[in-house]
């Protein structure tokens, strides 16, 4: 039983751990633009969509012998024009994904050492990097357990922000909606709730077909405490600086809330950052083992210096990182799961430990939405 529940909390741990990222901090900016009535209206959405997906992608692994990663599965199931499009789309997300935890990480390490030193934000994202680089090097197994304690930290940390921050949060300054930035939180609030890269991890976590059943019980878990977690960082942020929001959440707190509560901040989003620099580092290496033949070490060596090199080379903007990657994964990988979902309830060849029964119209519909939101959001 303690087994059963240590393995559980470890998978829970690196889902919510790949989730909650850079995405976190830009749900209050955009929210406090939009109005909080379509701020919530895309968690419902975007919550139920995603939650969705990670559910059919968690079967998709359960009903394939073999153990693959998203490009694996594109080959398997949509052949090579799907591998080709989800190679793409995998190395080019994740890696700059992991380039902007690289360039945030630093941001946020000078606000935490700011009194202590005056190391440029560079340096510091370079150890940042470092630190982080060397987890992935050693694998899923010091990841799990380090993720757990992260997680378990970065609660603290934000339930901590929303307490310093209820004295002085006032209603005013919650805007109900905004039409002319109604489509503005699409991007973000999308990206913030993608995790589904951590997903495979959790067939090396789970070992046995009955341990496996606790795949979806996690995928549902983990959204119910994203979402938690997501409303009280915003209510507490916008609560307290409302039009004043800016766009990385932290520093509008500054005049309201003082240095230390900032540093609280910039040690959850370091936290934050680092999980999900660890499993999408984790994620890709593996990607390039299982699915390109590459051996381990080189897998982690690419997966690690690749945006470290475009890094050093001058690609330093957070938000337009951040920007595109979100889109981008979130449509093209949201839709090739669904359709390898689809397949995959036909082509699999083994017996699922839990499976969903979806109408084909209901897939369609999903990811209609999913592009009718991009467009909507580039428009």
């Amino acid at each position: 039983m303690f087994e059963g529940n240590k393995k559980f909390l470890f998978a829970l741990s690196v889902l919510v751990g790949t989730i909650v990222g850079a995405g976190i901090f830009g749900i209050p900016y955009v929210i406090s633009k939009s109005g909080i009535i379509p701020g919530f209206f895309y968690f419902l959405i975007f919550g139920m969509i995603v939650l969705l997906i990670h559910l059919f992608f968690g079967e998709t692994i359960l009903r394939t012998k073999e153990e693959h990663r998203l490009v694996g599965f594109a080959q398997k199931y949509l052949g090579r024009p799907g591998k080709t499009l989800i190679t793409i789309s995998t190395f080019l997300g994740i890696i700059g994904a992991l380039l902007a935890y690289t360039i945030i990480g630093g941001d946020f390490l000078k606000i935490i050492f700011s009194s202590f030193t005056d190391i440029s934000s560079f340096y510091l994202s370079l150890f940042f990097w470092l630190i982080l680089s060397y987890f992935i090097f050693r694998g899923i197994k010091l990841i799990a357990p380090a993720e757990l304690l992260m997680n378990i930290i970065f609660f603290l940390i934000i339930f901590s922000i929303f307490c310093f921050a209820l004295p002085k949060i006032d209603l005013q300054n919650f805007t109900l909606i905004n039409l002319e930035h109604f489509f503005l939180p699409y991007g973000v609030i999308l990206f913030s709730l993608i995790g589904w890269q951590a997903i495979p991890a959790m067939r090396q976590i789970f070992k046995t077909p009955e341990e496996r059943k606790g795949i979806k019980r996690v995928i549902i878990t983990a959204t119910v405490i994203i979402i938690i977690l997501y409303f009280l960082f915003v209510f507490a942020v916008i609560g307290v600086t409302g039009k004043n929001t800016t766009s990385e959440a932290l520093q509008g707190l500054i005049p309201l809330l003082g240095q230390k509560i900032v540093i609280l901040g910039a040690l959850f989003g370091i936290l934050a950052f680092a999980t999900s620099f660890l499993v999408l580092g984790n994620y890709l290496k593996n990607t390039l083992f299982y699915d390109y033949k590459i051996p381990r070490q080189l897998s982690a060596l690419i997966s690690c210096g690749a945006p470290l090199i475009l890094f050093l080379i001058g690609f330093r903007s957070f938000i337009e990182t951040i920007g595109l990657v979100g889109t981008f994964i979130g449509v093209i990988e949201g839709i090739a799961i669904i359709l390898i979902f689809k397949k995959v309830k036909s082509l699999g060849d083994r017996e699922p430990e839990y499976s969903l029964k979806i109408p084909s119209l209901l897939l369609y519909f999903l990811m209609l939405i999913l592009i009718l939101g991009a467009v909507c959001q580039f428009l």
